[in-house]
């Protein structure tokens, strides 16, 4: 990163508890030029440049919030804006929601059986686990969740700040809450299936919700796996809890596991 180099002071704080950049004896900080101290920044761990060098002096405090580094620090690591008209006006927060990035769903692929899920209606022959029938378009994924000629629904509770989004995080900056479903129906039985997402408050009360239209498959279908997608945006204050509920069944009533195939179900916090 090419800047012209500012004045530094010379003093700081030290403590026996911290690591940070040292200053070589006889070598005082105003010596050093801006750029060094970036490229030591960018060369610590993201959380200590926060939590212990910006806390310092006035001098490292302004290298470790400046724009440059933090963009620098994305451009390193692959952190890259999904569109190029949409400039973060914080290069940190868009480092960290980057870095934080992840699937908040639980065994989404059913290679734990059911572990993370609350079975809430498991109707028919129940709920199964099977090998896919139709390839995903990701080829990592191999199992799936079966419904039966009953309705059969579960569901997961994110909870967003044992996930690490604190209270003032999500009150301040509602960062985009992505969710994401793959379904598919068997070629030879008519289905249904259905998705609802609530954005929960403190009291577990909705705040905002995605609930689309039940999705119905005809018989003799090309049991393609298709993808539900939403994006909450500008939702408020108070968000707290994620709650992710999915299912579905056969149309036909017949006996067995003919009902919609699940898989590859995501909650994501993007920047």
């Amino acid at each position: 990163m090419k800047r012209k180099a500012k004045a530094m002071g010379a003093s700081h704080s030290s403590s026996s508890k911290r690591t940070m950049p040292a200053v070589p004896p006889g070598l005082t900080s105003l010596s050093v030029p801006l750029e060094i101290w970036e490229e030591l920044f960018l060369n610590l761990p993201p959380d200590q440049v926060v939590r212990v060098c910006r806390l310092v002096c006035r001098e490292w405090k302004g290298v470790a919030d400046s724009e440059a580094l933090w963009r620098e620090r994305c451009r390193r690591e692959g952190y890259h804006l999904r569109e190029a008209s949409r400039t973060p006006t914080d290069w940190r927060r868009f480092y960290f929601l980057c870095m934080k990035r992840r699937n908040l769903i639980q065994n989404p692929r059913a290679e734990q059986g059911f572990q993370g899920w609350q079975i809430l209606a498991n109707g028919g022959d129940q709920w199964k686990i099977e090998e896919l029938m139709k390839q995903h378009p990701d080829d990592s994924v191999q199992k799936n969740f079966v419904t039966s000629y009953g309705l059969c629904k579960k569901s997961q509770l994110i909870d967003l700040e044992k996930e690490g989004y604190n209270q003032s995080f999500m009150d301040r900056f509602q960062p985009d809450i992505k969710i994401s479903d793959w379904y598919a129906p068997r070629w030879d039985c008519g289905s249904e299936y259905e998705i609802c997402v609530q954005l929960l408050n403190q009291a577990k009360k909705p705040v905002k919700t995605f609930a689309p239209e039940t999705v119905y498959f005809e018989q003799w279908n090309d049991q393609e796996w298709k993808q539900m997608t939403h994006v909450f945006q500008n939702y408020g204050k108070g968000v707290r809890y994620v709650q992710f509920t999915h299912g579905g069944k056969d149309t036909q009533f017949w006996a067995g596991w003919y009902g919609i195939r699940l898989t590859e179900s995501s909650v994501e916090i993007c920047p």
